[in-house]
């Protein structure tokens, strides 16, 4: 997995597409903040919005920029293609919450481990639909063995970029955003294990 190719593609992937990646998350921040809103009159409201949609919007966004990997260019629609999944995408998130949560118990470091071993699951269900969430999590864990540092030096190389982000009161994000998750549905690329094509017999004629 080679750190700056991956950034230099997602240059390229994100090149001329900010503007209606921009206006999809606006789409996801803005009904995010109203059902939080709405709901945070009721006990428990706001989480229970949180747990809703969240995952949902997260698996939409896995499969735009795993999309942009493509070439694909993406319409406002694709920030609700995850609730077409939506049970799927909330046991995936529910359990490496709840997995990550559990080792951070035996201090920071495992649970920052675990977090990189189960950061590919959503992008396997973005490709799998209906893919059970212990799948899902057990394929990520198998693709980011012996990658997971990889993995954190490139979190790592955006700290410059998030620096910029909060200098500019996130105006930078714009155009951060898109390239850092880019970047990441292309490590997800890399760290896919090659598909296995069988071969069509062919009759030989003696």
């Amino acid at each position: 997995m080679n750190r700056t190719e991956l950034k230099a593609a997602a240059k390229q992937q994100i090149k001329g597409k900010i503007g209606i990646l921009f206006v999809i998350t606006l789409i996801i921040g803005a009904i995010s903040g109203l059902a939080n809103l709405i709901l945070s009159f009721v006990p428990m409201g706001g989480l229970v919005a949180t747990v809703i949609i969240t995952p949902a919007f997260a698996l939409s966004i896995a499969r735009i920029y795993l999309s942009l990997t493509t070439g694909a260019t993406p319409v406002v629609k694709d920030a609700f293609n995850g609730f077409d999944d939506f049970w799927s995408a909330f046991k995936v998130t529910f359990l490496v919450g709840i997995y990550t949560f559990l080792w951070s118990l035996l201090f920071v470091i495992p649970g920052i481990v675990k977090a990189y071993s189960y950061s590919m699951a959503t992008y396997i269900l973005a490709e799998n639909k209906g893919k059970s969430a212990r799948e899902c999590i057990a394929e990520s864990k198998d693709m980011t063995n012996g990658h997971k540092m990889d993995l954190f030096v490139l979190s790592l190389s955006f700290i410059g970029w998030i620096l910029l982000c909060t200098i500019t009161f996130g105006i930078a994000y714009i155009w951060v955003g898109p390239y850092m998750q880019t970047t990441f549905a292309n490590a997800y690329k890399a760290l896919k294990p090659a598909q296995t094509v069988e071969a069509t017999p062919v009759d030989v004629v003696e």
